[in-house]
């Protein structure tokens, strides 16, 4: 009896050894299985903490004494802080998940300046682009506990996170002797930053011109500037055109302090967008770093991997990436690549920011810089350009044409990120009513869904941009950063929303929104059909005259997916070319015919402003 009861008790034991081992096997594959998919299969989230929720209300001033010119917080001012924080976007993690969204692009969340600006013109650095403190968050955001909570709960949810990260500037600290006051106009104030200086006139080698006195003892030569670290060594002087300071009280301000060193950064004067300009003049007054310098290129490297081992993300979004020379790039993008998969990330993605619709110019930055993935802004433009201002479908072919220019091929452009509208642009929803001021509501919405569906179903990584699910429709800059919680913003609170009743003085989290609804269901259709996220891409109709595009998405196991878009404000019946060994089909979205019309060919009858989604029955390899 003895016995027979220890063997009970040694059966159950081993019972629930395995129960839990198959539990916590389950429970490691789950929180693992993140890490596998590729940057191709995700839909990103980009959201500006401080406009999204607000968690924690005991950090809207950052925990600064004094008034809103101190602290920046003031949610009546569009452009000040607003209080939404890392708790907050933690709390809504749900919300993300259920669009579909598997990876959050979240803002910059290190340290700024608080407030930059001359009185009457003062922001407030909400956006987190004003850079003070590389090492930290930001207080008004919350602390490094609550950016590791962030990222632990979204990696529990299989969720990805994406830094928004700057490496061309930091806040606007530095002053120059020559111009110490901002010049006032009829229409507001110039930079406090000189105008820019080339370098080609006020070189590195002379002070003032370039038959100017000699600094650093000449030590260049006729040679190249910097070529070398030893050369960088010697670099003692700072005023290569202007002559540089700091103000007392932000001598130190900096972190990490080889920051604070004026000898890092170019101290030539507002950029004049033109040329060497773009690299070595100040971005609207902030201070423009000398990224050519070996110990700037190490000091950001070590900077941007101690973000990666601290807290495990996912990536980086680059901004400014065309403001910074392309050594550097060649330099720190294949380190943090290194580092990534070292630390057991290894499908780690970095994309950058180049602000130019042109396709060919993007894919410079792959082929030249060595970014593997760029923020694809030609897309948004052809996308405008056809859905919001009527142009013909073409213009996609001309978009998708150059496709193979960029590193990698056709196969490298399904990691570009692609999207309706952004932060600085502005929203697709206000671009539809720009474009056609006396529009319907319901038109307006089926145009945003025809955007929706195509940045979902064409070639590309899909981006939200926060709040669109919800019907903001704000423009460039301030006015398209609306809050997603109570807003008591002057000109924004009662702004109308589209598709909803809601007003943005209202909490707008709405699950059943016809746009939220719309991202849910297209992300569930992505999601479920691997082809359309990562399948090559083929063009098979476009049109001089008309609206209707059509692309297939074909697999390795010799399966086509047929997508086909409608611009059009009227139902089209149209032929579309196939690949020959496309017979049957399946509808996966809108109504797609059993068999095709003829050998190569499908007749599609497509809404207007719609989208249809057919799946062959594939076919045998020859």
């Amino acid at each position: 009896m003895m016995i027979r009861n220890i063997s009970i008790r040694m059966m159950l034991a081993l019972l629930v050894l395995m129960v839990f081992a198959s539990y916590a096997h389950v429970s490691t594959a789950k929180k693992d299985s993140y890490l596998d998919r590729l940057p191709a299969e995700e839909i990103i989230y980009f959201v500006i903490p401080d406009r999204f929720e607000n968690g924690d209300k005991a950090n809207d001033r950052g925990y600064i004494d004094g008034d809103s010119l101190t602290h920046g917080f003031d949610p009546k001012h569009i452009g000040f802080y607003h209080g939404g924080d890392l708790k907050g976007l933690t709390s809504r993690l749900d919300y993300i998940q259920g669009l579909g969204a598997t990876a959050i692009w979240v803002g910059p969340v290190f340290k700024n300046k608080a407030v930059q600006g001359p009185p009457g013109y003062e922001r407030a650095a909400y956006h987190g682009y004003w850079i003070t403190d590389f090492t930290t968050i930001d207080p008004h955001l919350g602390t490094e506990q609550d950016f590791k909570d962030f990222v632990d709960a979204a990696h529990a949810r299989g969720m990805k996170v994406y830094m928004d990260i700057v490496i061309n500037h930091t806040a606007d600290v530095i002053r120059y002797k020559e111009c110490p006051a901002p010049r006032f106009w009829d229409e507001g104030w110039e930079e406090t930053n000189c105008a820019y200086r080339p370098r080609a006139e006020y070189p590195y080698t002379t002070r003032g011109a370039a038959d100017g006195e000699k600094i650093n003892n000449g030590f260049m030569g006729d040679q190249a500037p910097f070529q070398t670290k030893e050369n960088f060594a010697k670099l003692k002087r700072v005023d290569f055109a202007w002559t540089p300071y700091l103000p007392e009280s932000e001598k130190n301000v900096k972190k990490p302090a080889w920051l604070n060193d004026m000898r890092y950064y170019h101290n030539r004067g507002e950029t004049d967008w033109v040329g060497e300009g773009y690299f070595v003049g100040d971005f609207a007054g902030l201070d423009d770093v000398m990224t050519e310098h070996p110990r700037v290129v190490e000091g950001f490297t070590e900077i941007f991997k101690d973000w990666i081992t601290k807290y495990k993300i996912d990536g980086y979004r680059i901004d400014t990436a065309k403001h910074v020379n392309k050594e550097f790039w060649q330099q720190f993008l294949p380190e943090i690549m290194d580092h990534a998969r070292k630390e057991g990330i290894p499908n780690f993605h970095i994309f950058g920011e180049a602000y130019d619709p042109v396709p060919a110019t993007l894919a410079r930055y792959t082929v030249e810089d060595g970014f593997d993935s760029m923020l694809d802004f030609a897309f948004q433009e052809i996308l405008k350009s056809v859905v919001a201002d009527g142009k013909p479908s073409i213009t996609f072919e001309k978009l998708f044409d150059a496709d193979v220019l960029f590193k990698g091929g056709k196969a490298q452009t399904t990691t570009l990120p692609v999207f309706t509208g952004n932060h600085d642009m502005g929203r697709f929803a206000g671009m539809v009513v720009a474009s056609k001021p006396d529009i319907s509501e319901e038109e307006q919405l089926q145009k945003i869904k025809l955007a929706n569906a195509m940045t979902t179903f064409l070639r590309g990584i899909p981006v939200i941009y926060y709040g669109d699910e919800q019907g903001f429709s704000g423009g460039m800059f301030d006015d398209g950063r609306e809050d997603m919680f109570p807003s008591v913003t002057d000109g924004l609170k009662d702004r109308d929303l589209v598709g909803t009743d809601l007003t943005p003085a209202q909490s707008n989290f709405d699950r059943s929104h016809p746009l939220y609804k719309n991202l849910a269901m297209l992300g569930s259709i992505y999601h479920q059909n691997k082809t359309l996220k990562t399948g090559i891409q083929h063009i098979r109709r476009v049109e001089t005259t008309g609206g209707v595009f059509a692309v297939s998405r074909t697999n390795e196991v010799n399966e086509e997916y047929l997508v086909a878009f409608n611009a059009d404000g009227k139902t089209r019946t149209v032929d579309i070319s196939t690949d020959a060994r496309s017979n049957t089909w399946k509808s996966i979205l809108g109504d797609c015919p059993g068999a095709s019309s003829a050998t190569g060919s499908i007749r599609l009858t497509i809404p207007a402003y719609g989208t249809v989604v057919c799946r062959s029955n594939g076919w045998s390899a020859p």
